[in-house]
């Protein structure tokens, strides 16, 4: 088993690092996405990143369970998960706005984290899992915002301290601050 996490700020370069990072150890890539086209905008990012990854890696979607991929992923050497972000973004988002915060909606978020911590502990392939940095900026307006940033900041934290690289990147270059 080993984890690399690539952590960084939106539109720092991370996931094109992770999957220029994945082509240099295998071509039996599978790509796990996280992201849903909520509206257009989102709908031209995922085509962005279906643009630039090569045709021959796998691809699987997975929604509320991160640990979906787990059926797909022994014909690979390299599993890149693009991103812990998007998924936690995409599970609150689900969550009605009167539950918002809620010890049972988090306590099941990071159940499913550790859950896919273990899955990744116990796996015979590398996996490259890709974040945003939520802990450079300031407290968000919002309860959504601010629930968020909490719940990623235990999920960033969790995965850091059982990888064995983690990788920042900052405007397109990579800085190893771990392993």
């Amino acid at each position: 088993m080993s984890l690399v996490l690539v952590t960084g700020g939106v539109r720092s370069g991370k996931s094109r690092y992770a999957e220029e990072l994945a082509m240099t150890l295998s071509s039996r890539v599978l790509y796990v996405a996280t992201g849903k086209a909520w509206d257009d905008e989102m709908k031209q990012r995922i085509e962005l990143h279906q643009a630039r990854r090569p045709l021959e890696w796998g691809c699987v979607e997975v929604g509320e369970r991160l640990t979906d991929y787990h059926a797909f992923r022994e014909q690979y050497d390299v599993v890149l998960i693009d991103c812990l972000s998007t998924w936690v973004s995409n599970r609150l988002m689900s969550v009605d706005e009167s539950e918002w915060r809620s010890a049972s909606h988090t306590q099941a978020l990071l159940q499913e984290a550790e859950a896919w911590l273990s899955l990744v502990q116990n796996s015979p392939q590398k996996v490259i899992a890709v974040t945003s940095e939520v802990g450079l900026g300031g407290v968000a307006l919002s309860r959504l915002g601010r629930w968020f940033a909490d719940v990623l900041g235990d999920v960033n934290q969790r995965s850091a301290r059982q990888a064995d690289a983690v990788y920042a990147v900052l405007s397109g270059i990579p800085w190893r601050i771990k392993g």
